[in-house]
């Protein structure tokens, strides 16, 4: 084999580890990188326009494929283009890698236009931060990125790659490196958490992360049905198991209201694989703290331990002759008429099909989905972990590539839509199964219920134009096909219906532009 430069020591060392797609959008600093692509044949390169959509796309990969994939960022401006999707990522514990270029060594001296602390942007991240100095190093390098970013429970890994450790010649691949494993709890945790349940006094069992899968939900409902404690899934998991023959767990509410009713007259909140819940922001005369006063909190699992593993003994301790509670399989009718914020959910309840993923960006136009794809077939549900909007195209993007024979669908509000909406031409140029239907209310409705919660005086006419999104309306459809995306605008409930089913039916990406008046 003749001889590696840096670039293709790296590339060879991530397909080795098991990292397969790279999620990029390249500047100068990265050419050698996009050059040794056509070396390694492995590598699958998928372009995206914005650092947005790359990151995004990592995040929905991973959450569906198990590992991570690659990003390709160009310099510090082009992670931090990237930094709001990578906070989501962060918050989902997804396992990623980024390869941002770098200025080679000897040019960051004279402070050329890009230069910039890449160190203290990828530090925000909270995960894990090398520089490869030497083209030999740089094998080594990625592979301790890869089982950095896979360290339980997942995090984001990012390796700085200056322009001439990447040219340069003398790279050396690496063989991969374990990842570390979720730690088990130990007997008496188990044990003590075991003893809350057999209390008698009202028990909150909260789940999140890697059991929100089937094995955890089918051992939290064991303890549910077997002891009365109420359960619960975090309010935003990473990804979520559900449907017909899995167990139907309410997740906690939003709103802090809804949690306070959720949560009302428990005495004792167990906490598996996520953490106490607290309100999404702060309000003015209300507490940031959402366990109920005098409630202990218990925590069985924390996150980045065997929180399945954890279930399944205490569930064995207090549950041993109990089965899991779960849904029937059950579609709501198909509705009629115009479009509502109540009757398009039970459109997608309808005609979801089989082992789908839900990309759900559809913020307050989706509060009533949950209720109407209890019963639908077996799916997943990835959801907005970090509340980072502009979250849910690039995110399907990725989820399409790691399951291409999967379904896609990402239902996704019109505002936070616009974040990153070239990501359809990703979509289109690699002909992914998503189908977008873009819940068209011309607002940022969640802003005009957040205008009256946080207690701002509200009605006036330049306060409601900052949250208003007409005055020119958006055409999605036109917006869609000039990306290359087949599109259609449904105002009714029978058009959305037909044109779901189309998109259903045909391969490559879709949109439907849903005229649905806000909820609020």
């Amino acid at each position: 084999m003749s001889e590696l430069n840096g670039a293709q020591s790296l590339i060879r060392t991530l397909v080795d580890a098991g990292v397969e797609v790279c999620f990029a959008n390249p500047g100068t600093s990265e050419m050698h990188f996009v050059a040794a692509l056509d070396t390694v044949p492995e590598m699958r390169g998928v372009l995206a326009l914005f650092e947005g959509v790359v990151t995004g796309a990592a995040d929905g990969y991973a959450r569906i494929a198990g590992k991570p994939a690659a990003t390709l960022l160009h310099l510090g401006p082009g992670l931090g283009n990237g930094l709001a999707n990578l906070h989501n990522a962060r918050r989902a514990h997804t396992p990623i890698v980024n390869v941002v270029g770098d200025h080679a060594t000897y040019h960051k001296q004279y402070d050329a236009p890009l230069e910039s602390d890449i160190e203290a942007v990828a530090g925000s991240l909270e995960g894990w931060v090398r520089r490869s100095e030497h083209t030999k190093d740089v094998g080594a390098d990625a592979a301790a990125a890869v089982a950095a970013a896979q360290d339980a429970p997942g995090r984001v890994a990012t390796l700085i790659l200056p322009a001439d450790a990447s040219w340069g010649e003398g790279g050396e691949t690496c063989a991969p490196i374990p990842p570390r494993v979720p730690q088990a709890m130990d007997a008496t945790t188990v044990k003590d958490v075991a003893a809350v349940f057999g209390t008698g006094e009202p028990v909150a069992l909260l789940v999140g992360g890697s059991a929100c899968r089937e094995e955890g939900l089918r051992a939290a409902s064991r303890i549910g049905a077997a002891t009365g404690a109420k359960v619960f899934v975090e309010t935003f998991p990473s990804r979520l198991e559900r449907g017909a023959g899995l167990p139907a767990v309410e997740r906690l509410g939003y709103l802090a209201e809804q949690v306070a009713y959720q949560l009302d007259g428990i005495k004792h909140v167990v906490v598996a694989g996520t953490k106490a819940p607290v309100s999404f922001f702060a309000y003015p005369g209300k507490a940031s703290d959402l366990v109920p006063e005098g409630a202990q909190v218990h925590t069985l699992a924390s996150v980045g331990q065997d929180v399945t593993r954890a279930l399944n003994e205490v569930a064995d301790l207090v549950a041993a002759d109990t089965e899991p509670v779960l849904a029937e399989a059950s579609r709501p009718a198909l509705p009629s008429g115009p479009l509502t914020p109540q009757n398009w959910v039970d459109v997608i309840g309808a005609l979801l099909p089989e082992n789908a993923i839900i990309a759900d960006e559809a913020n307050t136009s989706g509060l009533m989905l949950p209720t109407a794809t209890a019963g639908a077939p077996r799916h997943d549900v990835l959801t907005l972990t970090g509340g980072a909007i502009g979250y849910g195209m690039p995110v399907a993007t990725g989820a399409a590539v790691a399951a291409p024979e999967r379904p896609v669908l990402n239902l996704q509000s019109d505002g936070s839509a616009l974040y990153t909406i070239s990501a359809l031409w990703t979509q289109a140029r690699e002909n992914l199964n998503v189908t977008t239907v873009l819940l068209n209310n011309r607002a940022y409705a969640i802003l005009r219920l957040e205008l009256q919660r946080v207690g701002a005086a509200s009605g006036g006419p330049k306060a409601n134009d900052l949250l208003d999104l007409s005055r020119p309306d958006m055409d999605f459809v036109k917006i869609a096909e000039g990306m290359g995306v087949p599109a259609s605008r449904a105002t009714t409930a029978e058009e959305l219906a037909g044109q779901l089913q189309r998109a259903f039916a045909e391969p490559g990406p879709h949109l439907i532009d849903a005229v649905v008046p806000p909820l609020l």
